[in-house]
């Protein structure tokens, strides 16, 4: 029996999974790893904790199993996106990584439109949002020149343990996408873009697609992680990228909804020459000359365990969701903003933050849980609205991630979204996306559709109730209105904010 392992490296874990050829996980493990906010709005990591993480992730994973190593054909990486990691000639890290959720780069954003204009839309397909890997770059331009003036290249998180794990620089279009560095059409970096703000070329590392092969073990990672030195490495892609990978987004009009501690709305896209205007993001996909595009609320599930931890800690999530099945839709007047740490689509805003709207005596904790859901849901639905606008169909959605495994949340969906939903029979994410790259890079099967076919299957469908939906639909309006009604409010709150 062969294997491959497919890894996925998160904000606050790394995940392994040994999968076989039927798609099956054998095994799986995880590690964890702290998260540093040294000021409001930072968010970083030490990328040496990524690495460490990975490689007790693998050995465990390898031990448990009980597999000789031999039978692993290779690995493959899913990543947390937009995270600077700025490194030296050696390969050393100049500074901790700067995380895809860090918000202090909203100058710089303004910067990147004042200086571009329209080309930043025209070339890098994405607005300038301060989660993006060029704000941070500038930052670190503008903030610690001598940190800049030492980098030899940037990486993104993912690449830079590859790095460690094969001594090979690289990064794979789906990530590169996220950067606003690439010519997201002619899969090249956008020289123009970069001497715009003074940067060289020479910065942004070589760029791959995601199942090609970037090397083999380096000697002592092979002993650290109980592999092979022989163990091909491939590319790998960005999580959001992946995780489309493993629900089978792989042919127009394909269409899943993610909801981890951030929530995605993904849609593919044949067309390159697609253009929203910015409106939602427009990446390259991990597929080869196929894209995306994608919708994000910055707190999805976040928003969730922000709630628990502040209102329910002496609840599991499953006894806070328990009873939310029996509150009618709309929570009975009672609709929550999710903008907790602002907000990405449709509105690019660092500064909102989130409110309960309706509450009364009457409300208990369960009215309140499902408001939660409910709003997160909302905000989700306005990504599927620009899609739906963009032309396509949507009638079916593949669920994963944490709003996937309650059944309560999946009707919900299906009921806000006016489209059936599809739970998955193993539902691994990005993990799964990485192992099927692994697969295809391998020579497994003969396209990542024919992997795809081989790995992926659904397990239930959640149909949408008309007269949900109905309640919904009315509710939704409401909703879309309490950005613009608050948005000034919020900002003079802002002042009030320690």
């Amino acid at each position: 029996m062969k294997y491959v392992i497919g890894v996925d490296l998160g904000t606050s874990a790394v995940k392994t999974v040994l999968v076989d050829p039927q798609g099956k996980v054998a095994f799986e493990h995880s590690e964890s790893y702290p998260l540093s906010r040294p000021q409001p709005n930072w968010s970083e990591q030490n990328p040496e904790d990524w690495v460490k993480g990975t490689l007790v992730s693998l050995r465990r994973l390898i031990e448990v199993s009980g597999i000789d190593p031999s039978q692993v054909d290779g690995l493959s990486f899913s990543g947390q996106m937009h995270g600077l990691v700025l490194v030296d000639k050696e390969g050393q890290v100049l500074r901790p990584a700067i995380l895809w959720n860090d918000t202090r780069t909203t100058a710089q954003c303004r910067r990147i439109e004042k200086t571009l204009g329209a080309k930043l839309i025209e070339v890098a397909r994405n607005r300038a949002l301060e989660g993006f890997t060029l704000p941070k770059i500038l930052w670190v331009q503008e903030n610690e020149p001598e940190v800049l003036s030492q980098a030899y290249q940037f990486l993104l998180p993912k690449d830079y343990v590859r790095l460690r794990l094969t001594g090979d620089y690289a990064m794979d279009y789906s990530d590169a996408a996220g950067t606003l560095l690439l010519d997201v059409g002619s899969k090249t970096w956008s020289a123009e873009i970069a001497e715009a703000f003074e940067l060289p070329l020479s910065l942004c590392p070589r760029l791959v697609e995601s199942f090609e092969q970037t090397g083999t073990l380096l000697p002592d990672i092979a002993e650290a992680s109980g592999l092979l030195s022989s163990t091909k490495v491939f590319a790998g892609g960005a999580d959001n990228a992946c995780g489309a990978l493993g629900a089978g987004i792989l042919g127009e009009g394909r269409t899943m909804c993610s909801i981890g501690t951030s929530g995605v709305v993904l849609s593919y896209e044949s067309n390159k020459d697609l253009n929203l205007e910015g409106k939602v993001h427009f990446f390259n996909h991990g597929e080869k000359d196929a894209y995306y595009i994608m919708g994000v609320t910055l707190a999805a599930g976040h928003s969730l365990t922000w709630f628990k931890e502040t209102f329910a800690t002496d609840k599991s999530f499953d006894e806070l969701l328990s009873g939310v099945a029996s509150i009618p839709a709309g929570s009975s007047g009672l609709l929550f903003t999710p903008y907790i740490v602002g907000e990405r689509t449709p509105h690019p805003d660092a500064n909102i933050r989130g409110s309960f709207i309706g509450m009364d005596s009457g409300h208990t904790l369960t009215h309140f849980t499902r408001s939660v859901l409910e709003g997160i849901t909302f905000s989700l639905r306005e990504s599927i609205e620009i899609v739906r606008d963009s032309g396509k169909e949507i009638t079916e959605i593949i669920a994963i991630g944490g709003g996937a495994k309650n059944e309560a949340w999946l009707q919900i969906q299906a009921d806000i979204f006016n489209a059936s939903i599809v739970k998955l029979e193993s539902e691994q994410g990005p993990a799964m996306g990485a192992a099927m790259l692994a697969a295809y890079g391998s020579g497994w099967f003969t396209s990542l559709s024919a992997c795809a076919e081989a790995f992926i299957r659904p397990a239930d469908v959640y149909k949408p109730d008309p007269k949900q939906a109905a309640i919904y639909d009315g509710l939704f309006n409401l909703y879309q209105e309490v950005y613009g009604q608050t948005r000034e409010l919020n900002n003079k709150l802002a002042a009030y904010r320690q």
